[in-house]
């Protein structure tokens, strides 16, 4: 029996290359080719001349990060956080505000192209909002790190292993992100420093919660350092020790719920910390009313809401149309939904419990209604699953949110090229700047002789 040669470590060159960055990667990362090898450079704009040095390589391709900027790009700008070359949590803040909506762009209308065979009629107008202190929701990791005696509070680094050493944060909403430090420390002082894991963060219209996920209990010490933080910060506070929906008020005890408002709608939505919302709420209330927009809502309409969530988008339809149909499928956040129409007076939407994935659906009373707009606003995954069920719905719009283009251009050339849509418009919507993530919308029509 022949002895399989063991695969020896390939050391990388220690000293760094100079190459000229020839296209941007969908990451937003460099890309230049040396001896054949495709290699993708953190930190490095299209059309730069850099020196870079190799963090990883096979014999596809290889990674490397800019060290020196030989040739700037005119799209290259100062970075505004201090731990931008280390943290994973942003990746473009090098790049102008302009050229990374540019980017974003170009890799929605590519997607659209390969992996849809589809292209719009028209193309919106990028949808903005700030581009710092934007985020209301995040998870932060938290690990106490005995080499440097500190308690470390953030994103996990571009290398993905280690929590980033910082100070402060530039895209989380200011009470948080610029507390950085204190909480660092006021953790440290902690007994429990070593088994705190990590902190949910959630913004609503007038509260700040921060959820400290502990693997041991706290004493009676570790619970007055964080309730006086809490009060210095005028965060409020919860402990969670099990699931994420079992949270102990540590201050103030009875704190009210969270809630964000969508003012054009006069609409008001409660949630949990641990509930999903969009991260950035100003361009929330853009992409809503936008998609109102689109959908061109009459009084008479019959509207379906797929993957409908809170009501995000479900209650500001119920302001316009006969009747919503709201599908989702997680039962807690259907009884929340619910819950939010009872708040509102809302009486006229429908919020039902239903796996979008699963082919049972096929039997339920509510696909076999008529309803004649549509709109579409799923997870990563997409909507592939639904889309042959809404043909004989025959809606005359449908509006899709997407958070991943890919799935978008394959929903797309299934809507374009099997179920009798055209692609009337498409944008993006720039929920994340810095980051390379696209959240894009899309708005289909059918055509009226198929």
């Amino acid at each position: 029996m022949a002895k399989h040669k063991k695969r020896r470590h390939q050391r990388l060159p220690a000293e760094p290359v100079e190459v000229q960055i020839t296209g941007l990667s969908t990451e937003g990362r460099g890309i230049t080719h040396i001896d054949g090898r495709t290699v993708f450079v953190d930190l490095a704009l299209q059309g730069e001349r850099v020196k870079c040095k190799y963090t990883a390589r096979t014999a596809k391709y290889a990674e490397a990060v800019a060290v020196e900027i030989l040739q700037a790009s005119p799209d290259r700008v100062e970075p505004a956080c201090a731990a931008f070359a280390r943290c994973g949590g942003c990746r473009l803040q090098h790049m102008s505000s302009t050229a990374q909506l540019s980017l974003k762009q170009k890799m929605l209308f590519d997607q659209l192209e390969h992996i849809g065979q589809v292209k719009p009629q028209h193309t919106l107008e990028p949808l903005t909002g700030p581009t710092f202190a934007y985020r209301y929701k995040a998870r932060l990791g938290v690990r106490y790190v005995e080499k440097k005696d500190k308690v470390l509070v953030g994103f996990r680094e571009r290398g993905g292993r280690y929590l980033t050493d910082m100070d402060a944060c530039d895209v989380l909403h200011e009470k948080v992100g610029k507390n950085i430090r204190a909480i660092s420390d006021c953790l440290y002082r902690c007994h429990a420093r070593r088994s705190i894991a990590q902190i949910e963060v959630a913004m609503g219209d007038e509260q700040a919660v921060m959820v400290f996920r502990h693997l041991e209990p706290l004493d009676s010490h570790d619970r007055k350092l964080l309730t006086d933080l809490s009060q210095s910060l005028a965060i409020t506070f919860y402990l969670q020790a099990g699931k994420p929906t079992e949270l102990e008020a540590l201050w103030p005890k009875e704190p009210p719920a969270l809630f964000y408002s969508l003012p054009d709608h006069d609409v008001k939505i409660t949630f949990q910390p641990a509930d999903f919302t969009q991260v950035n709420p100003v361009i929330n209330r853009k992409m809503v009313t936008l998609a109102l927009h689109y959908l061109q809502l009459k009084a008479e309409d019959k509207v379906l809401d797929l993957f409908s969530g809170l009501g995000n988008f479900s209650l500001s339809m119920a302001r316009q149309c006969a009747s919503v149909t709201a599908v989702e499928g997680s039962l807690e956040m259907v009884k929340k939904a619910r819950d939010n129409a009872r708040l509102n007076n809302i009486e006229n939407v429908e919020f039902i419990f239903a796996d979008l994935y699963n082919e049972a659906i096929k039997q339920m009373p509510w696909i076999k209604r008529q309803y004649n707009k549509i709109l579409l606003d799923p997870p990563r995954s997409g909507a592939t699953a639904i889309l042959p069920l809404l043909k004989k719905m025959r809606a005359e719009i449908i509006v899709y949110v997407s958070c991943h283009p890919a799935t978008l251009a394959r929903d797309a050339g299934v809507l374009v090229n099997e179920l009798g849509y055209t692609l009337k418009q498409t944008g993006i919507m720039d929920m994340f700047p810095h980051t390379a993530h696209v959240e894009s919308i899309a708005i289909f029509c059918r055509i009226n002789n198929r």
